[in-house]
């Protein structure tokens, strides 16, 4: 099946999933010191919500994760402010022109930065609506790492202030975080690129409408470029949500 979207053709019958599926095993990636997911079926007396018990005739699962430390995420400025916003409420749109582009973080002291130069170099004269960032080497355990306490790499405040100035209003990244892991609480990358002034009394000219995902992954087969994105995340009341971005190549 094809469609037509900003009068670009895509093939809706080829989609390219970059997210990371939830697990309640090892597998699963894990950041900020929290334990794996737990999907576990429901218990009441000597009933079990599981077919294969004997006992139920549905699987009746109850599941507790933390969709910032557990796998694909779409979040809002809500995640950083005093006051409440929801990613379900900031997004209302979920077809966005996407720029892919592949970076290496520069070693700077202890840590591995992605800088302005590097966006600004790889993207060119790209003006897409989101950037897709593969960082290398694109290794696949990306898809099963414990990321706590092991300082992975982040955006500079340079390149978050630069994707901003873009226009670009929706960034994904295959990090835990956009952020040092240990920043004092800073936030700089996401304050750049949401333009928070003050998260506690978020300024008029806020990017409300604007989001960060984290932890996708882009396999190697899927080449740099233009694509289309369908951003689509599950509606939670809540600064963020589980998602699973999808890329679309242009015919």
């Amino acid at each position: 099946m094809k469609a037509t979207i900003n009068n670009l053709q895509i093939d809706l019958s080829k989609p390219i999933d970059i997210s990371i599926p939830l697990t309640n095993s090892d597998k699963n990636p894990i950041a900020w010191y929290q334990n794996i997911p737990e999907i576990e079926p429901v218990t009441m007396g000597d009933w079990i919500g599981k077919v294969s018990e004997g006992k139920s005739s549905t699987n009746f699962n109850n599941i507790f994760f933390n969709p910032h430390a557990h796998g694909t995420h779409t979040e809002c400025l809500g995640h950083i402010t005093r006051e409440f916003y929801s990613i379900n409420q900031c997004l209302k749109q979920f077809f966005f022109t996407a720029e892919l582009i592949s970076v290496e973080p520069k070693s700077v002291g202890e840590d591995l930065i992605i800088t302005k130069e590097q966006i600004e170099i790889t993207l060119g004269e790209n003006l897409p609506e989101a950037i897709v960032i593969r960082t290398l080497p694109n290794l696949e355990t990306k898809k099963h790492l414990n990321y706590s306490n092991t300082n992975p790499p982040y955006l500079e405040e340079a390149a978050a202030i630069f994707i901003r100035e873009k226009g670009i209003q929706h960034l994904l990244i295959d990090l835990p975080s956009v952020d040092r892991e240990h920043d004092e609480g800073k936030l700089l990358a996401h304050k750049a690129f949401w333009n928070v002034k003050d998260v506690n009394h978020v300024n008029d000219d806020a990017r409300f409408n604007c989001t960060i995902t984290e932890m996708i992954y882009v396999d190697d087969s899927v080449k740099d470029g233009s694509y289309i994105l369908n951003l689509q995340f599950a509606s939670f009341e809540n600064d963020a949500s589980p998602s699973k971005p999808v890329l679309y190549s242009l015919e």
